[in-house]
This record gives structure tokens, sequence and C-alpha cells, in this order.
């Protein structure tokens, strides 16, 4: 778990820096998007045409509701 000390405190971030390998989740891609349809995972923020994020707050909250 020591990568959820490296998101930074407010802002977005993208899937790579929330999942697996890289990220505080270990969970795959495909497990990701289905807990985003399924609402256990925050819906992402569309900031471009082609640019999916997610709201630092919303990741922290995550990972604090799943105890890590």
């Amino acid at each position: 778990m020591s990568n959820y000390k490296t998101l930074p405190d407010t802002g977005f971030v993208r899937l790579t820096s929330i999942i697996a390998p890289s990220g505080p989740i270990p969970v795959s891609k495909s497990t990701w998007w289905q807990g985003v349809k399924d609402g256990r995972f925050p819906k992402p923020v569309k900031l471009g045409a082609k640019t999916t994020a997610w709201r630092v707050e919303d990741i922290r909250a995550l990972i604090e509701r799943l105890g890590r």
C-alpha cells in the first residue's frame, strides 16, 4: 500500500495510477470498470474527448473504505 502515499493531495489521477501493478488498488482494468458500473468504485470524470480521470479525494475515500 505504499503507493497510497504517492497519490497527490488533490486533483485528478488516471487509471494507471489507481490499479495494479503501479497503483494502490490491486485489481485488473476489467474488474475496475465492472466495479464502476456496479457502483463499488467511484465514477470517472471526463477531462476531454479521450481523457478519463478520477478525483483523488474519491480514490482516497475508496482506499479508506476498503480498509487499506
